[in-house]
């Protein structure tokens, strides 16, 4: 089989603040990092590959030069070939242009069976990408996956998590599935891995390497516009209650009743 994964260099979202001022991420010292739900989408990739001899897996990136050092993170892990799209006319894009030089970039990789990708990035949250990618390559999607049951030779037996359950989707090949963090435990690397993952090439395609007109990526190409970032307003301190069951539970409906809710 041949295996692609799409893969996201995201800030730590724990490390990232807002200016008050302008409203905007403060991005400058703020580590970047591989989106945590890309590393389940690798993780259970290179499990397909521990399982079925003579897999390949292929990571593949849209973003800034910066981005190798996610992807040399990616080849430790046990990914056989990296692919970076990146130009700075692919800057600025929001889902819809970012899926369209994905897909670019997955064709002219050539032939695939499945591709894997996160459920969604932590700078983002939009869970829009993978099925977004799918679209635009005219092959199905699922997403949420919690669990391959079976890879058959023509279709992809998955569990799909909903809210209170999960459903059991029969898939055909080549299709996109994206992963969530139930699915599986990412893998550590080692040493040597990371040694031999810096003698490998990665390799960088612009807009005319994907024969793309640049009007149809990027900035330009996108309908979606952030206006401003902002962090919600701290929520007032909690107030806690003391005596016997009785007495709370009174001091509470009093309570409730001076603010009118009972």
């Amino acid at each position: 089989m041949k295996l692609l994964v799409l893969v996201k260099q995201v800030p730590d979202t724990n490390e990232v603040t807002i200016d008050p001022a302008t409203g905007t991420l403060i991005r400058e010292g703020v580590p970047s990092i591989l989106n945590p739900d890309d590393a389940n989408a690798l993780e259970e990739a290179l499990a397909l590959k521990d399982q079925y001899p003579g897999t390949t897996v292929c990571v593949i990136s849209m973003g800034p030069p910066q981005a190798m050092y996610m992807l040399r993170e990616c080849l430790a892990m046990g990914a056989d070939e990296a692919y970076l799209l990146s130009s700075r006319v692919f800057g600025g894009a929001d889902t819809c242009a970012t899926s369209t030089t994905l897909a670019a970039g997955v064709e002219k990789i050539g032939k695939y069976d499945i591709i894997f990708a996160g459920r969604q990035a932590i700078d983002g949250d939009t869970a829009q990408v993978g099925p977004q990618t799918a679209q635009r390559l005219g092959i199905p999607s699922v997403t949420y996956v919690q669990k391959i049951r079976e890879i058959k030779e023509k279709t992809v037996v998955v569990e799909r998590a909903l809210e209170d359950g999960y459903e059991v989707i029969e898939i055909q090949k080549p299709c996109v599935l994206t992963a969530i963090k139930e699915l599986n435990k990412p893998r550590y690397m080692t040493v040597r891995q990371i040694e031999e993952a810096y003698q490998k090439e990665i390799t960088v395609w612009d807009e005319i390497a994907l024969n793309v007109n640049p009007k149809d990526v990027g900035l330009v190409a996108s309908p979606t516009q952030v206006f401003k970032s902002f962090t919600p307003p701290p929520k007032g301190a909690g107030e806690m209650l003391h005596g016997t069951v009785s007495e709370m539970a009174a001091t509470l409906v009093a309570k409730l009743t001076e603010k009118h809710v009972l």
